[in-house]
C-alpha cells in the first residue's frame, strides 16, 4: 500500500508532464511554437507534437480560406464623376505563417484591414478609369481580375494569398439615378428627333419622286395623246376629202344636217335668217340636189 501511492503520484506527475508537453495540430490550422514569446518553429502538418513545458508555448493560425465581406458598400466615382456603391467580398489565405506572423503578430484585424484597403483603393483606381456601362457589365470581369492580381501582390509580403475578389452588385445612388434617367431621356428624344426628321427627310424625297413621275407620266401621255388626236384628225379629214371627192353632193348634204342639228338641239332654240340663204337649200328643194345630180 506504501508504494502504490508514491506509484500514483509519480505516474499523475509523469501524465502532468505529458500534458503540457504535448499537443495536437489539426489540419486546418498551423502551429507555431514560441519560447519565451519568441518565434521558434513552424508545424504544417497535422499530428502530435512536444513542446518544453512551461518554456514553450503554442499558438494557431487558421490555415483555410478566409472571407472579408464588407458590411456597407464602398462608395466610388466612375470616370464620368458619377458615384455607384459597390458591394465586393475577399477571399483569402494564410501561406506563409512566420512572414504572417511578422507582419501583423496575432491580430488577425491588422490582415483584413490591408486587404481591404487594398482592394477598395484598386476598386477607386479601376472603376475611376471606366464608365458605369463599363463596371456594371461591360468590364467588370477585367476589373476583378486586375484588382484580384494587384492585391496578391500586395498581401504576398504579410504570408497572405489573396484566392478571389469578387463584385457582388453594382447600385447607382439616388442623385446618380436621376441623372442618368434624365440623361437617358435626353438621348431617346434626340434619338428620335433624328429619326423624325430623316423621316420627314426621306418622305419630301419620296413625294418629289412621285410629283416628278407624275409630271413625267402626264407629260408622255399628253403627248401620246397629241399624237392620237392628230392621227385620228389626219385619218377624218381624209375620209371627209375622200367622202367629198366621191360625192360632193351628198357631203354638202351630210354638213347641212350637221348644222341643222348642232343649230337646234333644244326646242327653245331659234335663229333668225334670211328665208333665201343657203341655210335653208335643202330644206326648201329637197331633191334639187339629186335633181341636179340626174341633169348631169
Amino acid at each position: 500500500m506504501n508504494r502504490i501511492i508514491p506509484t500514483l503520484a509519480v505516474i499523475l506527475v509523469v501524465l502532468f508532464v505529458l500534458s503540457l508537453a504535448l499537443f495536437t495540430v489539426d489540419q486546418r490550422q498551423y502551429a507555431v511554437v514560441f519560447q519565451f514569446s519568441e518565434f521558434k518553429r513552424v508545424l504544417k502538418e497535422p499530428g502530435i507534437f512536444f513542446k518544453v513545458p512551461l518554456l514553450q508555448d503554442v499558438r494557431y493560425f487558421d490555415r483555410r480560406i478566409q472571407s472579408i465581406d464588407e458590411a456597407e458598400p464602398a462608395r466610388i466615382q466612375t470616370i464620368e464623376k458619377m458615384n455607384v456603391k459597390v458591394d465586393s467580398y475577399i477571399k483569402w489565405q494564410i501561406v506563409d505563417v512566420e512572414r504572417y506572423y511578422r507582419a501583423v503578430g496575432l491580430d488577425e484585424s491588422k490582415a483584413r484591414d490591408r486587404l481591404r484597403n487594398t482592394v477598395n483603393n484598386m476598386l477607386r483606381d479601376e472603376f475611376g478609369k471606366r464608365t458605369v456601362q463599363d463596371v456594371i457589365s461591360g468590364q467588370r470581369d477585367a476589373v476583378m481580375a486586375r484588382v484580384q492580381q494587384v492585391a496578391d501582390a500586395d498581401a504576398a509580403r504579410i504570408g497572405v494569398r489573396v484566392v478571389d475578389v469578387r463584385i457582388k452588385r453594382v447600385e447607382l445612388e439616388d442623385s446618380t439615378l436621376n441623372s442618368v434617367y434624365e440623361r437617358m431621356q435626353s438621348e431617346r428624344k434626340a434619338v428620335a428627333n433624328q429619326l423624325r426628321a430623316e423621316g420627314a427627310a426621306q418622305a419630301e424625297q419620296i413625294k418629289a419622286d412621285a410629283d416628278r413621275q407624275r409630271e413625267v407620266v402626264l407629260a408622255d401621255a399628253y403627248s401620246k395623246a397629241q399624237t392620237l388626236k392628230g392621227e385620228g384628225d389626219a385619218r377624218a379629214a381624209a375620209i371627209y376629202s375622200d367622202a367629198y371627192g366621191k360625192n360632193p353632193e351628198f357631203y354638202s348634204f351630210y354638213r347641212s344636217l350637221e348644222a341643222y342639228k348642232q343649230s337646234f338641239s333644244k326646242k327653245s332654240d331659234m335663229m333668225v335668217v334670211d328665208p333665201s340663204s343657203d341655210f335653208f337649200k335643202y330644206m326648201k328643194n329637197p331633191g334639187a340636189g339629186a335633181a341636179g345630180k340626174a341633169g348631169k
